[in-house]
């Protein structure tokens, strides 16, 4: 049994927990080694398909098989022709310590050439781990959120993905995953984003209220901490131990660019040296037209098309010059660029010129 002294520090911990100063919950910066989820996967068959389903010889096969299960046998080399079938990829994720007899959402995606899921049904599909143990049995209606049309004419809409859907508590838990959270005596804590400051913040929090020694630093990411070794108090130990709140260090000074959307994220701890940037918009025109081109009076031949392309640069704006000071911020940094009218576009350009004039102290990423 767990001392009088120990649950008197728990509660006390509790306590003081609730009115920390610092800014984020342990339980928000770590996540405990061995308790996360699993993933499983299975094949199985959707059937009731408004005629949008397979055409592949998997997914006849698959029918056949199913069929002869059932007792009925389809002589060789006969083909069922069925459109209202498909074979179907079933994966879901089995959350730590899920039980028996819980129930977990499925996501169910077409393998072959099926149009649509939509309106069909899942038959009973065994999901597996990678250790090919079934973990899961999934079965149930579909929701698919896109849908297919077609015409005789040949034209067609679709709207989404309809060749994939879910079904809300479609599985059912017929085994546990052993986390291995009951064995030993202690925990460790994997940090969601490795810090050293964060790390010695999250040990030094934990000494100081659990008694020097209880915790230590593995590394950046993650820390050992000594705990119970009777289950029920390790759960009551750990509700402590997540609710301590710790002061989280500073992440790195980085500038995060989407070349797709052309989103860019700047962190708050970005930084300027003194530079002078001059900002100029180039607009550049290419058009394309078709000439006819005659042969000459005595040359013979016939007229033929031409294509020209013509390319125009022209530079608008005032080109205006802006000067960073040293130790410029985020907010100024964002402000000098407004009062430019940089768009997007060009505030990445400029942040990509002041990292090669070394005058961003921040890490440039291009995601």
């Amino acid at each position: 049994m767990m001392p009088k002294r120990m649950l008197l520090i728990l509660i006390a911990l509790m306590t003081w927990s609730s009115i920390a100063l610092a800014s984020s919950r342990i339980k928000d910066l770590a996540s405990v080694a061995g308790v996360r989820d699993n993933q499983l996967v299975g094949y199985g068959l959707v059937v009731g398909l408004n005629g949008s389903g397979d055409n592949t010889p998997f997914a006849e096969q698959s029918l056949i098989s199913m069929l002869n299960k059932f007792g009925i046998n389809v002589p060789p080399g006969v083909r069922t022709n069925s459109k209202n079938v498909a074979a179907v990829a079933v994966h879901a994720s089995l959350p730590a310590f899920a039980g028996s007899g819980q129930l977990i959402d499925v996501t169910v995606s077409s393998l072959g050439n099926a149009k649509s899921l939509q309106g069909g049904t899942l038959l009973m599909t065994p999901l597996k781990g990678v250790d090919n143990q079934v973990y899961a049995i999934a079965q149930g209606n579909l929701v698919v959120g896109g849908m297919d049309a077609s015409g005789r004419d040949g034209s067609r809409i679709t709207i989404n993905v309809p060749s994939v859907g879910r079904i809300p508590n479609g599985a059912t838990v017929e085994r546990s995953v052993n986390t291995g959270f009951d064995l030993g005596s202690t925990i460790v804590l994997n940090l969601h984003r490795a810090d050293f400051t964060t790390a010695t913040n999250v040990t030094s929090a934990i000494n100081e209220l659990l008694g020097e020694g209880s915790a230590r630093a593995l590394g950046g990411g993650s820390i050992e901490v000594m705990a119970p070794r009777i289950p029920d108090q390790r759960v009551s130990f750990l509700s402590v131990l997540e609710n301590i709140e710790v002061e989280q260090g500073e992440s790195a000074a980085r500038v995060i660019v989407n070349s797709r959307t052309g989103t860019v994220v700047i962190g708050q701890t970005v930084r300027v040296s003194p530079a002078a940037v001059t900002h100029g918009g180039l607009v550049v025109r290419i058009t394309e037209r078709e000439e006819v081109v005659q042969p000459g009076a005595f040359a013979g031949g016939q007229a033929a098309l031409q294509q020209n392309v013509d390319i125009e640069v022209e530079q608008q704006g005032d080109g205006r010059m802006f000067r960073f000071e040293s130790g410029i911020t985020l907010d100024s940094l964002v402000d000098a660029v407004n009062k430019v009218g940089a768009a997007p576009s060009d505030l990445v350009a400029i942040l990509e010129a002041l990292q090669k004039a070394g005058a961003l102290r921040a890490q440039l990423m291009v995601i």
